[in-house]
């Protein structure tokens, strides 16, 4: 299961999986239910469709085998930059809005003031293009949504959470549903899928955990790159904001991952600690720290798990 988290979140998500196949010898793969929101959207998209983590990592580290399957990726310009475009100056949804207004029980704060945003003008379509040529090349022929892969975005204009992939659910092609999970309002345009627009699911739920309550699963990983168990304590006024929302996005997850334990269910929660908020640093578009960050999450990631393990088997042991 993946959260959000803007490029730098992916990066940080590509270095906690490498992590997790090193030390637990466990490769994530379109066989495993697959739950991604905005960035890990991304990643869930790019499992589903075949591609293993180790050929992520290499191209994020600019090194990919011949053998490698082709992404169609530009990793410093295609994100769209640092900083988003000049949005429209008009409301993005003031149904969303009203909605919130007439139905906050239903519609919370945060959502109906994503419909307050300016319409984005960004573009996903590197995104739509990247899933789509990488979905094609795979053999087998990908099967989603009959393979076990959701994708979470929210509907623009009522706020209802939307899991694409998922029965009884809208349906949509990978590639639009995983842009439509990318979507951040004022940054993004948002995706119209058969005439509903949508925009990110991360408005609704970071990562969306307690979808898994309604599953069957018995061993569960979370890998919540905007959640911080363990923060820093920046200076920076704008970073002091970043870290505000953390903490609300990590209560949130930790709520649903004591409902999973109270399940059974065994759950590995992985999030930046203050080695990879240092390198993060506030702004989670910022391509420039992209390699920097996969490789402090992979040595970060991997103490986790070695910790976790040492804390499972002196446990047993007592």
């Amino acid at each position: 299961m993946f959260g959000g988290g803007g490029v730098l979140g992916f990066a940080w998500i590509v270095g906690a999986l490498s992590a997790i196949a090193a030390e637990l010898g466990i490769e994530v793969g379109p066989q495993d239910q697959l739950i991604g929101t905005s960035a890990g959207s991304v990643m869930s998209g790019l499992l589903a469709s075949g591609l293993n983590v180790d050929a992520i990592r290499r191209y994020q580290t600019g090194m990919p085998l011949p053998e490698d399957p082709p992404i169609s990726w530009n990793y410093d310009t295609d994100s769209g930059g640092a900083l988003p475009p000049r949005p429209g100056w008009r409301p993005g949804s003031p149904r969303l809005v009203w909605g919130g207004i007439r139905r906050p029980a239903s519609v919370t704060a945060f959502v109906a003031l994503s419909g307050l945003l300016p319409q984005g003008r960004g573009t996903l379509e590197p995104i739509h293009r990247m899933i789509s040529e990488v979905e094609a090349g795979r053999q087998p022929p990908a099967t989603w949504p009959a393979q076990p892969t959701w994708i979470v975005a929210t509907d623009y204009s009522s706020g209802r959470r939307v899991v694409f992939g998922k029965d009884g659910e809208p349906r949509a092609s990978l590639p639009d549903a995983v842009c439509a999970s990318c979507a951040i309002p004022a940054w993004y345009a948002p995706v119209e899928i058969n005439g509903v627009p949508y925009i990110d699911g991360g408005t609704r739920s970071n990562a969306s955990v307690d979808l898994l309550l309604e599953t069957e699963v018995d061993e569960v990983f979370v890998l919540a790159p905007m959640a911080a168990l363990h923060p820093d304590a920046p200076r920076s006024p704008v970073a002091i904001l970043e870290r505000r929302l953390r903490r609300v996005i990590t209560r949130g997850i930790l709520a649903d991952v004591e409902r999973l334990r109270a399940r059974d269910v065994r759950v590995h929660l992985l999030t930046p600690g203050v080695e990879d908020l240092e390198v993060m640093g506030a702004n989670l578009m910022n391509p420039r720290r992209r390699a920097a960050v996969l490789q402090t999450s992979l040595q970060t990631s991997a103490a986790i798990l070695r910790a976790n393990a040492t804390t499972r088997r002196q446990a047993d042991a007592g």
